[in-house]
């Protein structure tokens, strides 16, 4: 059976829709979207846009810099979580339903684009790229947090990929956007001139035990909790489940019992530089 653009992110929809994001985005609120404000340079004043914004991590903290802010989303669950923490906050954001791959934006509408753990979920990586240089001005920059394929939950992904069926032809590993030749190949297809810099971070994942973390994650983190509801049917999720617990206890740097495992993201900065000015006359043909 072909599976359809469209039906692949009406499935991405619920997915996210499922379990409690919010209490997922909780635990990489604090070093990832600092790292990229700091690493972006966002400013007071700045037009600002966080796409597949979630819960708002990374929109909340460029609001609070003082910059004007629009976080997108796929899925209108995650905004409401937004809305209600913007308030709490008392930071303003404009809150839209969006695609990715479609951003509802004129051409150079903003200073910067960014985006913490989200794009790279988007199915069509240079659909993505395209549009995320599309609606950045010239001068500004794209600024974006990924997790890389090495990490914790890139292989958390390769293990649930071993279990699950493949994904369409169209679509293409959530963690490739972690790595930096994939990244500069897709933004450099653009034609825009772009400077690329490129930082890695780690963000802890702290519980008592592997068990603990899969317990969490299966009933929490929608990819892990549609798996589970998937594989258990065939039988396999206790595999699976057997396998990313083994990965996490091999990753685990806790000397106490309990696990502490660092999670591996790339920080990618693109500065969309300004094109030279065409003579209005033609080349200066003077000596």
């Amino acid at each position: 059976m072909t599976i359809t653009v469209d039906e692949l992110k009406a499935g991405h929809r619920a997915t996210w829709a499922a379990g409690d994001y919010a209490a997922i985005a909780e635990m990489i609120d604090a070093l990832p979207p600092a790292h990229l404000l700091r690493a972006a340079g966002i400013e007071a004043g700045e037009d600002v846009l966080d796409v597949a914004t979630g819960t708002g991590n990374v929109a909340l903290q460029a609001a609070g810099a003082g910059a004007r802010v629009v976080g997108l989303d796929l899925t209108p669950e995650l905004l409401q979580t937004a809305r209600r923490r913007a308030s709490e906050r008392g930071v303003a954001v404009e809150w839209v339903a969006g695609d990715a791959e479609a951003l509802p934006f004129a051409d150079r509408s903003f200073d910067a684009v960014l985006s913490v753990f989200g794009v790279q979920f988007a199915p069509r990586h240079e659909v993505t790229a395209a549009e995320l240089v599309r609606v950045c001005r010239p001068g500004g920059r794209i600024g974006l947090v990924n997790w890389t394929p090495a990490g914790t939950i890139g292989e958390l992904f390769s293990i649930l990929g071993r279990y699950l069926p493949p994904a369409p032809a169209f679509a293409s590993p959530p963690p490739r956007w972690g790595d930096t030749g994939h990244v500069r190949s897709l933004l450099e297809q653009s034609g825009e001139r772009l400077e690329l810099t490129f930082e890695l971070g780690t963000t802890p994942f702290a519980f008592a035990s592997s068990e603990d973390f899969v317990a969490f994650f299966e009933t929490s983190y929608g990819p892990m909790l549609k798996a589970r509801e998937r594989l258990t049917g065939d039988g396999s999720w206790d595999d699976c489940r057997r396998a990313i617990a083994q990965m996490l206890d091999r990753r685990n740097e806790a000397a106490d019992g309990s696990l502490l495992v660092p999670c591996e993201y790339l920080v990618t900065i693109a500065h969309r530089t300004a094109r030279p000015a065409t003579p209005a006359f033609g080349p200066d043909l003077r000596p």
